[in-house]
């Protein structure tokens, strides 16, 4: 019934090179419940005893129709089902929602739908249903690949279960990606070479593999002060990153942003909407949402994002138009990440900004001249000793 109305994904998919219309727009879902609140992150997600599920499935379609109202025309070529831990969620929520966005929008044909999932039994036991649901991708929270890392980073899961939900997500979706978290404590690189290497084994279509960050307000960051939690140094990150562009790349799943690779054509369709620069919208606790140049933020807390839907009809706790320069520096910020880089005539349309006007002219020259920063195929990107330096040399391009 749903593949009728919700159409399988396309591999020959890439996204158009100008869209000053701003018709394609990609959707987001916040889902922000988990089993537990794990110590290094710092997402809006929370831990409840009992959630009316019904309930929130009528106010994330109540948020969704707020937003169709606002972007009539478009149409969406991306759903994306974030957390917290959607998984958790019943399929027949997740159904609801995607027949709901294919009721308020057109369906772009090849539409990707994502969800994330952790990989617990409990969890897998559901992929059938959200694939029955449209549900034509899955994003698996493995993290790690030993027991004693996976208990550390405080997850669900032991490495049995992850790779017992990663067989069930590859029988039920034709796209599955999984994410690993790197630059561990007390790791090597023998040691994470030795785990990338199983990880590429597994065949899936994409990797997302994160460097362990401290985040504030997390209980990773009080370890961390208190010095009971230390992490790679400096260059031992750089050995890491290096080692792990290299080994993707061999294996055909080389690097297209600065933390994903993946196979040609199996790009994340929705994170190349936000990193393009593309209209979003955002909905449920906490999302964010970029359309018709307004920042929207929704309400973080459930309970009061709940409160403003049945009050208002959307859960918006601040809307904000951006200005031109705003919009140009935004753009660029999210554009580099890409190993592709910027395209000129694509930023511009998407901005109404040209791409030197938010450009430091005297950082770029001497980015250039360090060979951090190159001209390829009429893109702005980075080169390969400037990928690991993006926030230092974001910092310096920035115009004014």
């Amino acid at each position: 019934m749903r593949s009728a109305t919700v159409p399988g994904p396309s591999r020959s998919w890439s996204p158009p090179a100008s869209e000053a219309d701003g018709r394609e727009l990609a959707v987001y879902v916040h889902w922000p419940f988990c089993v537990s609140k794990c110590p290094y992150c710092d997402f809006n997600s929370h831990v409840r005893e009992s959630i009316d599920e019904a309930g929130w499935r009528e106010a994330l379609i109540a948020d969704l129709r707020h937003e169709a109202a606002l972007t009539a025309g478009a149409s969406v070529v991306s759903i994306f089902f974030g957390g917290g831990t959607p998984s958790l969620m019943d399929a027949a929520t997740t159904a609801a929602i995607i027949d709901a966005i294919a009721a308020l929008w057109p369906v772009a044909p090849g539409v990707e739908i994502t969800l994330e999932a952790n990989p617990t039994s409990v969890e897998a036991a559901r992929f059938a249903g959200f694939a029955r649901a449209g549900v034509n991708r899955v994003s698996l929270g493995l993290q790690a690949l030993d027991d004693a890392s996976l208990q550390m980073l405080g997850r669900p899961h032991d490495v049995a279960q992850g790779l017992a939900a990663l067989d069930v997500a590859q029988a039920n979706f034709g796209r599955v990606s999984f994410d690993l978290i790197y630059t561990r404590p007390g790791q090597t690189l023998a040691s994470w070479q030795a785990e990338l290497q199983r990880a590429l084994g597994f065949g899936t279509e994409h990797l997302s593999l994160y460097q362990l960050t401290i985040e504030p307000k997390t209980r990773f960051a009080s370890l961390h002060a208190s010095g009971k939690l230390l992490l790679p140094d400096e260059e031992a990150s750089a050995d890491l990153f290096e080692l792990t562009r290299e080994m993707t790349a061999a294996a055909g799943l080389p690097a297209y942003e600065v933390s994903n690779h993946a196979r040609a054509g199996a790009e994340s369709r929705h994170n190349l909407a936000y990193w393009t620069y593309a209209d979003y919208v955002g909905v449920g606790p906490g999302a964010h949402g970029r359309r018709r140049h307004a920042a929207t933020v929704r309400t973080m807390k459930p309970e009061g994002w709940l409160a403003g839907v049945r009050a208002a009809g959307h859960g918006i706790a601040e809307e904000t138009a951006l200005d031109a320069p705003t919009r140009g520096q935004e753009a660029l910020l999210m554009g580099l990440r890409l190993t592709d880089g910027i395209d000129p005539g694509r930023f511009e349309a998407r901005t109404g900004v040209a791409l030197d006007e938010a450009i430091d002219p005297q950082s770029l020259a001497e980015l250039r001249g360090l060979g951090l920063v190159a001209p390829a195929g009429g893109n702005l990107r980075l080169t390969a000793a400037g990928a690991p330096l993006l926030n230092a040399i974001l910092a310096r391009l920035v115009a004014g």
